[in-house]
């Protein structure tokens, strides 16, 4: 039996910066009330006009975790993908970043789950190398909140940004 580790990471956050000063467009708030509350001085959000998806930034996470991990694309067995925004709702969002990447037909499946989804993501995918099915699985979560988020709602708003991360998991011995 095998037990699971990490040897790849890698993360994807659009360009477009979004300040607490500029959310003052939208809502009663202040930079002063955000950071006293939160500690957040700013966000990525999508620029809209670069048709950037929640799968392409899951892409490019995944992209950036296999090569840290000195692996290419045809290497990969298997893709989890947590997301909350998913770009549809069917195809999910695991075989759209498997068609980005052009990875042929592995299997993918998405967890659909809120704070807590790329942790079930991680164990999915964990339990996939623990059984011995697969030697190489990507683990991926990406949202893009800024699509589905109320920008009046000073209490949440504030709170979300929009990226993707990635880990690369693999059997070890130890």
């Amino acid at each position: 039996m095998y037990n699971s580790k990490i040897t790849g990471l890698g993360y994807f956050v659009p360009e477009n910066i979004v300040t607490n000063d500029d959310l003052k467009q939208w809502m009663e708030t202040s930079d002063e009330w955000i950071q006293e509350r939160t500690g957040i001085k700013e966000r990525r959000w999508i620029d809209p006009l670069t048709g950037e998806t929640t799968s392409s930034m899951a892409a490019k996470a995944a992209k950036i975790a296999i090569e840290r991990a000195g692996l290419t694309k045809d290497d990969i067995d298997f893709i989890v993908f947590a997301t909350l925004s998913p770009d549809y709702f069917f195809p999910g969002g695991g075989v759209m970043i498997q068609d980005m990447m052009n990875m042929g037909t592995i299997g993918a499946l998405d967890v659909r789950n809120q704070c807590s989804g790329f942790i079930y993501a991680l164990s999915t995918g964990s339990q996939f190398i623990e059984a011995g099915t697969h030697k190489k699985v990507i683990v991926v979560g990406a949202d893009k909140m800024s699509s589905i988020i109320d920008y009046t709602d000073r209490k949440n708003c504030v709170l979300f940004g929009d990226g993707g991360g990635a880990v690369l998991l693999e059997p070890s011995k130890d």
